[in-house]
């Protein structure tokens, strides 16, 4: 057995009793070596193995990478120009940019970014600092962040911390420094990560997110809250629960003080509040609670405590909405897909991140920052299948969606300029949000 064995080996490797193989096909003499047949693939006189090629792909070696000097002798130009070009300086007459732009696209060109980091002193990289980034909000960012720097010509690098630990934060902030980049952008949902970030001296443009009032961008968490009280007790309702966020988060922190502020400027008494943690195990939870408490109604801080709610309400036989209605906060993609269909808050995060990154990119060294609220996209719905169409129409008359956002944003009948003005304005003026409408708010019963 072990003779067998160490023949097929040596079969394998090329060799059997001295004699050379051609490549697969047995003994030079075209005998099969002793009953056992040499493998159709790679042996070679001598038991070296001839290199595997996929079919129709090429042997030859790679080709040198197209540079700047190739680009520059196709579009008849310096190759000082084609850097202007790529690092989009102004003063490059509009044909031959074009040139160059062409010549760019024909040799398939690509940019070498250290390169151009050693002409330009910059990296066209932004670090993100993001902590609890699982959540919808901060994943929706780190989403939309990436996209908008991609079509901006700039990389993004993360780095992730735990929020609850200082010493996590900081050395986060170093790696990104560590990186030469440009600028930061933090995800900053608890005030203990703000402390650390006034602690630190990071010497680069910084963009704060998610920190409710004290970011430097943000959605406006107590208009959402406002509003979203605001349909419930127009409603009819007058017992309305709230189902908090974590009492860490600066946001859920907006969204119940956004809750009480409206209860109290309808003269309705201080609701029940109960505490989540963002899940929908917690809403599931809070059931028993809600229906001790008596409430017909709950504004809860996020979607998914709002939908782990109502699984909890049914299991208890109470009906959604007929006995209590919910409305819930982001409109997640299953909002509405539930049943009934969820009452929401939708934040722009796509118009937050762009703003992010053009602050950023707009800084350069200088490290100064702003503070430019975003309005919660305007949204409702009116029966249709597409709720963000219909919305606009409730909203404002226009069958464009867009055309209602922008009006929102600006209070111009412009789209377009409305959108420009707003990005560059940087005006902290509080702006009306609307919800995304659907069924689970009605009247209260009896």
């Amino acid at each position: 057995m072990d003779r067998d064995l160490n023949a097929w080996i040596a079969t394998w490797m090329g060799r059997a009793g001295g004699r050379s193989y051609g490549a697969g096909l047995g003994p030079a003499d075209g005998k099969d070596g002793g009953g056992i047949r040499a493998p159709r693939t790679g042996a070679v006189a001598g038991g070296r193995c001839r290199p595997r090629t996929l079919a129709g792909v090429s042997e030859s070696k790679p080709q040198r990478a197209v540079g700047v000097r190739d680009v520059a002798a196709l579009a008849g130009v310096s190759r000082q120009t084609v850097s202007r070009v790529l690092n989009d300086h102004p003063d490059v007459a509009p044909d031959t940019r074009a040139r160059v732009v062409s010549a760019m696209e024909e040799l398939g060109y690509r940019m070498n970014n250290a390169a151009r980091a050693l002409g330009t002193h910059r990296t066209r990289t932004i670090g993100v600092l993001a902590s609890d980034a699982l959540q919808y909000g901060p994943s929706r960012s780190m989403a939309a962040i990436e996209a908008s720097a991609r079509g901006a010509g700039y990389w993004i690098t993360a780095a992730f911390a735990d929020s609850g630990d200082e010493a996590s934060v900081g050395q986060a902030i170093e790696h990104l420094r560590a990186q030469a980049v440009d600028g930061l952008i933090v995800f900053a949902p608890h005030a203990r990560t703000l402390d650390v970030l006034d602690a630190l001296r990071i010497g680069i443009p910084t963009v704060i997110l998610h920190a409710a009032e004290r970011a430097d961008f943000s959605v406006d968490q107590r208009a959402g809250a406002r509003l979203a009280v605001a349909t419930l007790a127009d409603a009819g309702h007058q017992r309305i629960a709230h189902l908090a966020g974590p009492a860490d988060w600066l946001e859920a922190e907006g969204r119940a003080t956004g809750f009480a502020q409206e209860l109290a400027a309808r003269g309705l008494p201080a609701g029940p509040v109960f505490s989540g943690d963002w899940s929908p195990r917690s809403g599931h939870e809070a059931a028993a609670e809600v229906i001790a408490s008596g409430a017909t109604a709950v504004f809860a801080a996020n979607d998914q405590m709002a939908l782990g709610l109502i699984g909890g309400l049914r299991a208890a036989g109470v009906d959604v909405p007929e006995q209590i209605s919910i409305v819930g906060f982001d409109d997640v993609p299953e909002a509405a897909y539930a049943w009934p269909p969820l009452t929401t808050v939708r934040q722009d995060f796509e118009e937050l991140a762009r703003r992010a990154v053009a602050r950023v990119i707009a800084l350069g060294g200088s490290g100064a920052t702003t503070s430019d609220p975003v309005a919660v996209a305007s949204v409702a719905s009116a029966g249709s299948s597409d709720p963000v169409a219909v919305a606009s129409v409730a909203s404002s008359g226009s069958s464009d969606p867009v055309a209602v956002a922008s009006v929102a944003l600006s209070g111009s009948s412009d789209p377009d300029a409305s959108v420009a003005s707003v990005a560059s304005s940087g005006s902290s003026d509080p702006i009306a949000p609307v919800l995304v409408v659907r069924d689970s708010v009605v009247p209260p019963a009896g």
